[in-house]
């Protein structure tokens, strides 16, 4: 039972401490994203590739609403042809920036998850998405590593115990959903949006 407690405790703690102002600009920033149709590219490794993919799963599907555009999210882990065919050719340090370099464009979004913050794939990813004006965001842990001075905006929680770290980047993908699914827009931004399309000319 004392595990246990202690266990919770712990985790408790570390909740406290996040960075509450950085998870809003998140939030924020993602849903800026949506309506300005950018793609938002999430990426990990081991762990992290599992958060990198339940966040991919509930930001294009559970925040869906009728009159909005759909979010254009895309995971960098999930492929494994072409995962292993980069790793294989061009080396494991790549095949997330690899992948980017097809797709990523000027005002993108790419969120790089790393407990460490020195998983050279994602420290590469990143580096690639900042020469293309892409926006970038860090998950981190530990004592951020050299991820966290790099992204735009980081989320870092503040632990060593590697368990606690991947319980609240999961957390924080939840927490982000559901804050952009209850977000209260105005009821006439489908309209809105639909009016400022740019028509095209006819012929």
């Amino acid at each position: 039972m004392k595990r246990v407690e202690n266990y919770l405790a712990s985790l408790q703690q570390t909740m406290n401490e996040l960075p509450k102002e950085n998870i809003v600009n998140v939030i924020e920033l993602l849903e800026s994203a949506r309506l300005d149709g950018k793609q938002i590219f999430i990426m990990g490794n081991g762990g992290s590739a599992s958060t990198a993919t339940h966040f991919v799963c509930d930001l294009a599907k559970n925040t869906r609403r009728e009159g909005m555009p759909h979010y254009k999210a895309i995971g960098l882990t999930d492929n494994m042809a072409i995962f292993s065919a980069y790793a294989n050719d061009e080396g494991y340090e790549n095949v997330f920036s690899q992948q980017l370099d097809n797709l990523v464009m000027p005002g993108d979004i790419v969120i790089g998850i790393s407990a460490s913050g020195n998983s050279m794939n994602v420290l590469n990813a990143i580096a690639l998405a900042k020469s293309r004006n892409a926006i970038t965001v860090g998950f981190t842990g530990f004592n951020g590593g050299q991820l966290l001075p790099m992204v735009d905006i980081n989320i870092h929680v503040n632990s060593t115990i590697i368990e606690h770290v991947e319980d609240i980047h999961l957390m924080l993908e939840h927490m982000i959903v559901k804050a952009i699914k209850e977000q209260d827009y105005p009821e006439n931004l489908s309209k809105i949006l639909v009016d400022e399309e740019v028509e095209v000319p006819q012929a």
